[in-house]
Parts: C-alpha cells; structure tokens; sequence
C-alpha cells in the first residue's frame, strides 16, 4: 500500500511526500475524512493532487494513503434514469444525508439490491471477445440493456447463468480461465473505449429545430459548439436539443452551472414525456451535475465521467447524445488548478495544453463500429458543447480552440436575444463543416432539391444583411421594389422560419420534410412575386394578398395538416399572384 502526508495545501490542490510508487492519475484518499483526489504531477516520492472535494479542515501532515487505480466509473444496468454528482455518486442517495454533499461521502454508483432480469444469448463452449454481448436485461420501459463482455477479456465460456432475476454483482458467465464476467463492469474516466473502426458520418443528427436541421446540420458521430453570452439561451437550446433529437441516449453533464439552472433541469427532466415513445424522458436519460458552488477540481471529472458513460452504451449500438453544459466551466476549472500548480500560463491564464484537451475530448465523439464479433453493430457518440464567452466575446480561447476542433458552430447572437428572437442562433456567423455529408440522406429521404432551397434561403439572409446597411444610410424608400422583396421575403425567414418557440405544443419540434415544406412555401412566394414585379406589377399589390398571414401560422399548424397543405398552398399563390393585373 502507497501511503504519505501532506506537506502543502493551496486550494483544491494537496502536496503530498512518500508516495514513492505512485502513477499520474492515481485516485487518493486525502485526510482521516478520506477526501476524493487524483494525483496530477510526480516530482521524486511527491505528488501532486487535485482534490474532488472542498479542503477546508485538511493541515499539513494529515494521511494520504492511495487506491493505486485511476478514476473509474461503473458500467452496467440502472445508469439510465439516474442523476450523478461529478465523480458518478448517485445524488438521490448522497441526499438522504442532507441537502449538501458530506465530505468524504462514498456511495455505490449502481443499486447493489436491485434484481434485473436477465437473458442469457451465450452459450457454453463458445469463443468470446472483449465487446460480445453475452445477455440482455430490460433498462426502462424503451432499453434493452446489452451485457458485454468487458473489451481487455477474452476466452471460452465454461458456465452461464440460467434467464433469472439477478443484481449488478451476480457473475453471469464464467470462462474457462476462471474470469467472471458480471452484469456491470469498470472503465477508467480519462481512456477512450476502444472500437473496431470509425465510420464515415452520413446520416444527420436531427434535432426539431429548424435553423440546425437545415441552415448547419450535423451528422450522427458529430460535435457541435453553442458560444453564447449570458442569456442568449444555450441551456434551453440544449434541453431542447436533449428532449427532441433523434436518438436512443441522452447524457446530460451539467458542467460548473448555477445551482437554480441545474435544479431547473433536475426537477423538469423527470417530469417531461419521452415524445417518441411516451414513457418518461428519464428513461432514457443520464444525468451528472457539478453545480458552481461545487469543488473546482470535480468539474474537469464530470466531462470525463459524462463522455464514459455515452461510449458504453454507443458500444451496445446505440445512438448517444452528450451534452456539456458548459464546456467554459471545465476551462476555467484546468485554469485555476493549472494556477495553483504554478504552470506557465497560456493565453488569457489558460493552461498552455488547453486546446489538446479539448481536441482529445472531442475526439471521443463519432459513429463506429464497436470491438465484439458482431459486425452488424454500429453506435455513435454526437457532442453537443455550450461555450459561455465571457462578455460574449467570441475570439476568447475556449471558443476559438473549440471552433478549431469542432464540426459545427452554432453561434448565439447577443442581439437576437435582446429583439426576443429565439432561438438566438447568428445565420451570419455560423456554420457547418457536415453539409456535404448529410446533403444526400436530406435529398432521398425529405426532397430532391433540399440543398438549392437551403442555397437559396441562405442566400436571401445575407442579401438582406447587405440591403440593410444601405437602408441605414439612405432608408428603404431609396431600394428599388426587386430588393424591397428581397427584404420582405428576408424577413418571413427570419420570423416564419428561423424564429420557433421552445415551449410551444407543436412548434417546439419541426419534423425535416415539415421544414423542407415550409421553406418551399416561403421561397414560391418570393419566385412568383419576382416574376410579378418583372411584368410591371406593384409592390403593394402583392403584399395586399393574405398569403403572409397564411405562411406565418404554417409552423404552429399540426404537422400531419400543414404537410399535406403545403403543396396545393404554392400552387395557389403562384396562380393567384400571378393573376395580379397589372395598373
């Protein structure tokens, strides 16, 4: 056993002498309360620890004694619908003991007591690698739980367990080595499961909202950034982004946030209704939560634990999303233990590897095919990353060494947000590198000409940002009407399309051919009113028809009737615009 005392304490980070024997992310038990750490730097029989829990009380010469093990999470039935503080202690049972985490608190991940039912699909004398599901248990009302083999085992099982009830400890197979194979198993935080190989991302990541579907979609396997200032609205684009998108997992890591936004996602998570299925969102959902007030040192755990638990279940072929809320809080956490550590600064204070961290954690996302002897498996792991800039200002480091590693940037716009146009996401100043992959699921599953509508579209709001300049020096009245419309039809986007209401009944989610739709609708009404105007018909006259009104309750219609009105819609204002007399 390792064993020492601690020499020095600044902060969350302890100094500890006669640790002789001790590797770098070693978890410790700091002080005769037995505090949570991980060593983080080794000089000599000295090491370095950041503690996961608050240090007040500890003094110099107090006991550190080392568990010789790295941060590992359990893996197994009951992850799902459970809520986790930072270093994947179940908060509901930490609560029996008050309404703050004790100090030196130790709980079980996963409800020992618990009996799952479980399948059994191995069979004695078969080959098994790390990987091969050897059995199955219901997880919720929507989940079938896989029981893997772990990915560093292999070898001939000797035994199986019978169909049964049995709890997390229960060895269901053994192999002819001796190895027991359990319903759950360990993983260490920081090291990326391995897989067989990454697959190419084609299939989009659809979410509901109509400005990431189809101005900057992503695939399936991909990452995104949401950079915003305060209250531009990344929490509510990111819960609804958990609630809607089309997936089979949501992890939720709740990274630094203020505690009333946390309790905020803690008290309507369970409470809101799984819109696929119509069982309780929970059950399909993971949370972790490491509120501001929290040790600074267990929010840099928390993305970690968080970015684990999504490649478990992605490794039963699955598709998981993660999001990080907010990655900003897991910077600033590096930046203060680096500080306290004494390391030379980067930009801004940021610790020199700040963007290698973030490349690495990023990297863990993708669609794969998993390790195991069943080919036809592929999972995916989608990273969806808050960044809040403080003061909004996009060229600070954790945005800018986001933006460098991430597929997708989904800006949120200070101004937007104060006009009340949510959600506040810039078309200006966003962007996708995933349009040319998943142009061809959108053209044969929503529509042939979905890119040259989503061209079009894209290229009427940026006239628009050009036409207004002109509009601040000389006013509209100096716009020729061929670029009057372009403003009018500019702003049917803006509000008829890209503005959607989180909390409303329909509007909330948009499906992909509802969208689709939608813009068609809004783009025939430009395409007829241009030929108008070209034939010497007015301006006014065009906008004296009811078609606008008509087209802005389009996305608050149901979505089933909206659909099937839509295409005789454009068919009726390109005949009755065109019917316009000229006068």
């Amino acid at each position: 056993m390792i064993a020492g005392t601690i020499s020095k304490i600044t902060g969350p980070v302890a100094v500890a002498s006669g640790m002789t024997g001790s590797k770098m992310y070693d978890i410790v038990r700091v002080g005769n309360e037995g505090l949570m750490g991980e060593i983080i730097r080794l000089e000599g029989d000295r090491s370095t620890i950041q503690v996961y829990e608050d240090t007040s009380g500890l003094k110099v010469g107090d006991p550190v004694e080392s568990t010789e093990g790295p941060l590992l999470v359990e893996l197994g039935p009951g992850l799902l619908s459970s809520i986790y503080d930072g270093v994947q202690r179940p908060l509901p049972v930490v609560a029996q003991s008050g309404d703050y985490i004790q100090r030196g608190t130790v709980a079980s991940a996963l409800d020992r007591e618990k009996l799952w039912d479980f399948t059994p699909i191995a069979t004695v004398g078969q080959e098994v690698v790390g990987g091969d599901v050897i059995g199955s248990t219901p997880e919720g009302q929507t989940i079938i739980h896989k029981v893997m083999v772990p990915p560093d085992v292999k070898g001939k099982i000797k035994k199986v367990v019978p169909a049964g009830r049995y709890n997390v400890d229960t060895a269901v197979a053994q192999l002819e080595d001796g190895t027991e194979i359990k319903m759950s198993q360990w993983w260490p935080v920081r090291q990326g499961r391995p897989y067989e190989r990454k697959l190419d991302p084609t299939h989009p990541f659809t979410t509901g909202t109509r400005i990431l579907d189809t101005f900057f979609p992503i695939a399936m396997g991909g990452n995104a950034i949401i950079p915003g200032g305060f209250g531009t609205g990344k929490t509510v684009t990111q819960q609804s982004l958990a609630k809607w998108a089309d997936v089979d997992i949501i992890v939720y890591v709740g990274c630094g946030e203020r505690g009333n936004e946390m309790t905020e996602v803690l008290v309507e998570f369970p409470e809101l209704e799984d819109p696929r299925t119509g069982a309780p969102l929970m059950d399909r959902t993971v949370l972790v939560a490491n509120t501001s007030n929290m040790p600074v040192a267990a929010r840099e755990a928390s993305i970690y634990v968080g970015a684990t638990l999504a490649e478990f279940y992605r490794d039963m072929g699955y598709s998981v999303a993660m999001m990080a809320d907010s990655t900003s809080r897991w910077g600033e956490a590096l930046r203060e233990v680096s500080g306290r550590l004494e390391e030379m600064p980067g930009e801004e204070g940021y610790p020199a590897y700040l963007a290698t961290r973030l490349a690495a954690f990023y990297e863990r996302s993708g669609r794969v095919r998993p390790i195991g002897s069943d080919d036809e498996r592929v999972g995916s792991v989608t990273m969806v990353g808050a960044v809040s800039p403080a003061g909004g200002d996009m060229s600070e480091p954790m945005t800018q060494n986001s933006l460098r590693v991430s597929g997708a940037f989904w800006a949120l716009d200070t101004s937007l947000a104060q006009r009340r146009h949510f959600p506040a996401i810039s078309w200006t100043k966003s962007y996708t590198l995933f349009l040319g992959q998943v142009s061809g699921w959108y053209e044969e599953n929503v529509a042939s000409d979905w890119h040259v509508l989503r061209d079009q579209a894209m290229s009427i709001l940026q006239k628009e940002t050009e036409l207004q300049e002109i509009v601040q020096l000389v006013g509209p009245d100096a716009l020729p009407e061929s670029e009057k419309i372009i403003l009018e039809v500019a702003r049917m986007l803006r509000e008829d399309f890209l503005q959607q209401f989180a909390f409303h009944e329909i509007d909330a989610y948009c499906p992909p051919k509802k969208q689709y739709l939608i813009l068609k609708a809004i783009l025939s009404f430009h395409e007829a009113a241009a030929s108008a105007l070209n034939r010497g018909v007015s301006l006014r006259q065009i906008l004296e028809m009811p078609f606008r009104d008509e087209i802005s309750m389009l996305k608050t219609t149901p979505h089933e009737e909206a659909m099937e009105a839509i295409p005789g819609f454009c068919t009726r204002v390109a005949e009755e615009i065109a019917g316009i007399e000229v006068y």
